[in-house]
């Protein structure tokens, strides 16, 4: 059991794409890792792997008790038990997260707390709100903070033009829960799939709109101090209203876990994707308006040495580049994280963080 920021060892839960290159990048960076899944794992890894563990069984903590820290790579209905579990064995705790109601939770159970309790450490929430809040934090007075991510096919087809390269539960999830938003300096909560838009990325026409949960805890740090605030998913267009189509025409809001099997089914993950990353502040500085912008494209690549989606790359790294700078003690290693407050620069000094430094805008 560890209250430390000497975090070691760590376990990670869920070896899918981002789980399984997780734990491979925590070990390349010196880590002692134990992966943990409930599936058999077909693929030979450097590390110890423990299959046929259910996540809600007192078994687990027989394999959580010689860690420093959990991470979570499950899908974001099993984070609060995951969560709960780490909290009694005092152990650190990062999730990936985009649950309103997951993060919550866990915020209550980092009041009373051993280790640090991290959740919503991935690319949204996570890496983009700390490009944000890194340029928010360069002007005397910020008026508005506009972050867009998309994760897409990079060959798109059909009216969607979709790939389900992310978890169909976390995609549905974020489609249908309400987004909190400032706007006119007001914290209010918005529908989802509205607040249409057209923006461009490296030549590439898409649309944006509000989704649930890529802000955090954003809204709560910046009431009172930023006049604008909100998050939107970049899809190609017509995504939006196809979606609101199945969706509330079709009424398949009200049966989720159908509604995921179809998606996926008809939209099976890809290799060649992209993740477009926009991320734009204002505000003054010595009496004088600026716009401060962070637009990149990224790519699959070689991480970890495998060839990574891209969406598996940034947000496995997203998070390793967080627990990395815990380990430093560059952040802090009990109670509650906010993703904001991340410095940027010192995010991309990390072994791992640096591959986001590389890629080109």
């Amino acid at each position: 059991m560890s209250s430390s920021s000497n975090v070691d060892r760590i376990a990670v839960l869920g070896l899918g794409k981002v789980g399984l290159l997780a734990a491979r990048l925590l070990h390349d960076g010196g880590f002692e890792v134990v992966g943990i899944d409930q599936r058999p794992l077909h693929a030979e890894v450097p590390f110890d792997v423990v299959t046929g563990i259910d996540v809600d069984s007192d078994e687990l903590d027989s394999h959580l008790g010689p860690v420093d820290a959990v991470l979570s790579c499950l899908p974001y209905a099993l984070n609060i038990g995951v969560a709960e579990r780490a909290h009694r064995l005092g152990l650190h705790y990062f999730d990936l997260t985009e649950d309103v109601p997951t993060t919550t939770r866990i915020r209550e159970l980092a009041e009373s707390s051993t280790g640090l309790m991290a959740p919503q450490c991935g690319l949204a929430p996570g890496f983009v709100g700390i490009v944000a809040s890194t340029q928010a934090e360069s002007f005397d007075r910020c008026r508005s903070i506009k972050m867009r991510v998309g994760a897409l096919p990079h060959h798109p087809t059909g009216l969607l033009g979709y790939a389900f390269n992310w978890s169909p539960e976390g995609v549905v999830n974020e489609y249908l829960n309400d987004c909190e938003v400032i706007e006119d300096g007001e914290r209010k909560w918005v529908s989802p799939m509205e607040w249409l838009e057209t923006i461009y990325v490296a030549g590439a026409r898409l649309e944006a709109f509000t989704t649930s949960g890529g802000l955090g805890t954003m809204c709560e740090t910046y009431h009172g101090v930023v006049e604008n605030l909100d998050y939107k998913t970049m899809r190609y267009p017509g995504h939006m209203q196809q979606m609101n189509f199945f969706f509330h025409e079709l009424l398949m809001r009200e049966r989720r876990e159908l509604a995921g099997e179809i998606l996926t089914n008809a939209k099976p993950p890809v290799d060649e994707d992209v993740v477009y990353v926009h991320v734009a502040s204002e505000g003054e500085t010595d009496g004088q308006m600026k716009r401060l912008e962070y637009v990149r494209s990224f790519m699959p690549r070689d991480v970890g040495g495998k060839r990574s989606t891209a969406i598996a790359w940034t947000t496995a790294s997203s998070v390793v580049a967080v627990i990395e700078m815990v380990r430093a003690g560059a952040l802090p290693s009990r109670g509650f994280l906010k993703q904001e407050e991340i410095d940027f620069n010192d995010f991309l000094a990390t072994p791992t963080g640096s591959l986001f430094a590389d890629a080109q805008p």
